[in-house]
């Protein structure tokens, strides 16, 4: 069962109803019906993001998320971090007020900088050991290029793998470029040599990342989720199943 059900989705958020059926197709698909886990969401704010700004890329985005969310988490919110050199802004969106969200955020936000993975990531991981949750949880982390700081993206990856934390990370932009080499050599860095488990995954969503079904992109969302649960669990990381 889901942990918000379509009728309360048809109530507070009429127009995610079509995204929340395809979300628990999919999950449903990759055996993670009925799973309770927490949602992050991590969006790139640099100044080569501008583009996706401005034609809903990054809105539609958090919406498929939010209709992923509310199978797995209860309160109706995605935690959401917004990133550049440092971290732009910590806040949420909501079942309730989603549409134009990311839109008002952004209209309050400053300079947009460079790309800088590992601050992003330091706030996930301290906004959730700060919420004391034993539940897994999958962090969606969109960005249209590599970092600065490549060893320290690295470093706290690693060292995150000891947390019930998987990384699910997007790539906006040309699939071509040499901008997402180092997502590909992150996502397969050694196990157990560098990590104690593969909590890392990477995708394309190409240049109009609008264009990708929402059944493909939830597919790419958890396909490699349940694999993690499997090692996580095995490692101690994730508490075994009820």
């Amino acid at each position: 069962m889901a942990a918000i059900s379509l009728s309360k989705v048809e109530e507070t958020a009429p127009a995610l109803v079509s995204l929340y059926k395809s979300a628990g197709v999919s999950l449903t698909k990759h055996g993670l019906e009925g799973l309770r886990a927490a949602v992050y969401l991590v969006v790139d704010y640099s100044g080569s993001m501008k583009p996706y700004y401005k034609d809903g890329s990054v809105q539609a985005l958090a919406d498929r998320v939010l209709g992923l969310s509310a199978h797995l988490d209860d309160d109706g919110r995605v935690p959401v971090v917004f990133f550049s050199t440092d971290v732009d802004a910590e806040t949420d969106i909501a079942l309730a007020d989603h549409q134009g969200r990311i839109e008002r955020i952004v209209a309050g936000l400053g300079h947009m900088g460079k790309t800088s993975y590992h601050l992003a990531m330091d706030a996930v991981i301290d906004h959730y050991l700060d919420s004391s949750s034993r539940e897994p949880a999958l962090v969606v982390f969109q960005t249209d290029g590599g970092p600065i700081n490549k060893l320290a993206a690295e470093r706290y990856l690693c060292k995150a793998a000891r947390l019930p934390l998987f990384w699910q990370f997007i790539g906006f932009g040309d699939p071509s470029s040499r901008q997402f080499e180092y997502l590909r050599k992150l996502d397969e860095l050694s196990v157990p040599d560098k990590r104690v488990v593969d909590n890392a995954g990477f995708f394309h969503a190409g240049q109009d990342p609008r264009k990708v079904s929402d059944a493909d992109l939830y597919d790419r969302l958890v396909g490699e989720f349940p694999k993690w649960l499997v090692a996580a669990r095995a490692q101690g990381i994730v508490p075994p199943r009820a």
